[in-house]
């Protein structure tokens, strides 16, 4: 087996994309299922730089949320108040209060660091 070196350039880390998949599947704790897992490593942390992906919108996290448990926006009237507040927040008119967040993080389990992003502000006119 080759040698295993840092991803520094776009076609080590194609070179490297290429070997997970032929290692793919391999047993853990066998010479090639240890590989496979450092090769893994080193593609995150190579994406983690060059392909970074953003955390998701506040409101779109909700909605998605609510859409993976089936809830309605009656449902997160218990959490974020009133029916009009739940409409005020979800059409980005009123902003996230700590409270809020944290109801949303307890009793839907989405991330806090998600929802106290910018997103949530209301819209200025």
């Amino acid at each position: 087996m080759k040698e295993l070196k840092p991803i520094r350039s776009e076609r080590d880390y194609e070179r490297a994309l290429a070997e997970v998949a032929s290692l793919w599947g391999a047993k853990a704790g066998t010479a090639e299922g240890d590989r496979l897992d450092i090769l893994a490593t080193l593609i995150a942390a190579y994406e983690a730089v060059h392909y970074p992906i953003d955390p998701p919108d506040p409101i779109e996290a909700i909605k998605f949320r609510m859409q993976q448990q089936g809830l309605t926006r009656k449902d997160l009237a218990g959490i974020l108040g009133t029916r009009t507040r739940v409409s005020e927040v979800l059409n980005r008119k009123r902003g996230l209060s700590i409270k809020m967040i944290r109801g949303l993080h307890a009793r839907l389990g989405i991330s806090a660091e998600i929802l106290i992003r910018p997103g949530c502000a209301p819209r200025t006119p």
